[in-house]
């Protein structure tokens, strides 16, 4: 049984550790309301220019003659991992890492086993863990979640779609969480390039005619280099979001098992306390009983 002073020192670092894992909670608890509505704001804008852009892609031919639309055999596979830079949100980044591996191994292991598969990491948890298990990594936008914004996200998207246009990718695909709630986020893969388009056969669509201003091909090939970055920069704002729910859950949990830890250790102090308690009566009974049988 440990003495009185360890159990009373295992209080004391317990207590500590449940006002962090609090503090953090609170923390992870304001920031995820910005992260919230940020990501709520953005949902719709995304989802009417990909709609739009499907529109007036099925009534024209101009979507084809853009770059960001040629599909060629793979050879070359870019992966935009987004992770977190910190840890302590459970398994937020492992789960991302988890997947990003099962989806290279699964759809393209012959481009791995060439080197031909290469990863663009946002967030350092995910680029560091994959460039240990020897991954080809792209580092420069690590550091993306230090300074968030479209701006950022909007150079990394251009980077790849540049890639893309010259050949150097055949395909560019984004793994992230998507935030559906505090306590739920959803790995997706999406295919950022080349550009597909989404037909849906109950929309009406296909069937609207549009008057062009100034033309075609000036507004799909303007559209399409947008819609391509708003997917990133979603993306981010999706994974950004959901960290900071995993965080405060993480956080929650941790300060649940803090509290349990600390009341069976007060069980267990009062445990030994009583027990010290009974062993120095028993001594001190033993003590008069001899001087008594004297």
């Amino acid at each position: 049984m440990p003495s009185l002073k360890e159990v009373r020192n295992r209080i004391t670092s317990v207590n500590s550790t449940t006002q962090i894992t609090k503090a953090m909670k609170m923390v992870s608890a304001a920031k995820l309301r910005r992260a919230q509505d940020a990501i709520t704001q953005m949902r719709p804008y995304a989802t009417k220019l990909n709609e739009l852009i499907s529109a007036v892609s099925a009534n024209t031919e101009v979507g084809t003659a853009s770059p960001y639309t040629q599909v060629r055999s793979v050879e070359k596979v870019l992966v935009i991992v987004v992770t977190s830079d910190r840890g302590l949100c459970g398994a937020f980044n492992a789960n991302v890492v988890k997947a990003t591996v099962a989806h290279i191994n699964e759809n393209y292991p012959a481009q791995l086993a060439k080197g031909n598969v290469e990863i663009m990491a946002l967030g350092k948890k995910g680029g560091e863990t994959l460039q240990k298990r020897g991954f080809k990594t792209n580092t420069e936008f690590m550091d993306i979640f230090q300074r968030l914004s479209f701006a950022t996200a909007r150079q990394a998207a251009e980077q790849a779609m540049a890639a893309f246009a010259n050949g150097k990718y055949d395909v560019v695909e984004i793994v992230f969480n998507e935030f559906k709630n505090v306590a739920t986020q959803i790995i997706r893969v999406e295919q950022m390039l080349p550009l597909v388009e989404k037909k849906d056969d109950n929309a009406k669509a296909a069937n609207t005619d549009y008057i062009f201003e100034p033309s075609e091909e000036e507004i799909v090939l303007e559209l399409m280099p947008k819609a391509i970055k708003m997917q990133l920069f979603k993306a981010v704002l999706e994974s950004n979001a959901s960290e900071h729910g995993a965080r405060m859950t993480a956080m929650d949990k941790a300060t649940d098992n803090a509290n349990e830890l600390l009341r069976n250790l007060k069980i267990e102090y009062n445990r030994s306390r009583q027990a010290a308690i009974t062993k120095e009566i028993l001594e001190i009974v033993g003590g008069a009983e001899a001087l008594k049988g004297n």
